[in-house]
């Protein structure tokens, strides 16, 4: 999958890309609402190593996919099909520093556009946690719809947060 914007390039990860990621994954606020604790330098390896090792979306393997603006890898995209048919969800994380400059509205965006064109997927979805503001608004910029507010729904870094989901349909693009 490659994918080019007017100021970006989303493909998968290389080898050569695991410092900036590290970079990311590094940052204790960044990933204050993902499913994982930050990187460190014990474990960016065994990390990285999965995210070199999603290189293909197919119905039983997502895709992890680096989005670069002028060749420095400032986020982290990935697609995962959800089970139902023709259904994927996407995730997203971005180095905290590049914030507010559109990069992840016009890479989501981007991506989900080549998800309706080229995959011919019929809905995207994306789950958060209901207290990450930055990821909402995303979503909302992108078109997406919120669909529903699960309270308590999920357990956490020792606790229960509420989940939202965003959905988007292939006649939602404009």
């Amino acid at each position: 999958m490659y994918i080019e914007t007017d100021r970006l390039i989303i493909k998968k990860f290389e080898e050569c890309d695991a410092d900036e990621v590290f970079t990311i994954y590094n940052d204790e606020h960044t990933c204050q609402y993902l499913l994982h604790e930050r990187w460190t330098n014990e474990n960016k390896h065994a990390h990285f190593q999965k995210k070199l090792a999603n290189h293909t979306l197919t119905q039983n393997n997502s895709i992890s996919l680096a989005v670069l603006y002028r060749s420095q890898v400032i986020g982290d995209l990935s697609v995962w099909y959800t089970g139902m048919k023709d259904t994927v969800e996407v995730g997203y994380t971005f180095l905290r520093t590049i914030g507010g400059q559109g990069f992840a509205t016009e890479s989501v965006k981007a991506l989900m556009s080549y998800l309706f064109q080229e995959y011919g997927v019929h809905r995207v979805q994306a789950t958060l946690d209901a207290r990450n503001e930055a990821s909402i608004k995303l979503c909302e910029r992108v078109g997406m719809r919120k669909e529903a507010h699960f309270i308590q729904n999920f357990w956490n870094k020792a606790e229960w947060t509420d989940s939202i989901v965003f959905g988007m349909l292939a006649s939602d693009l404009p």
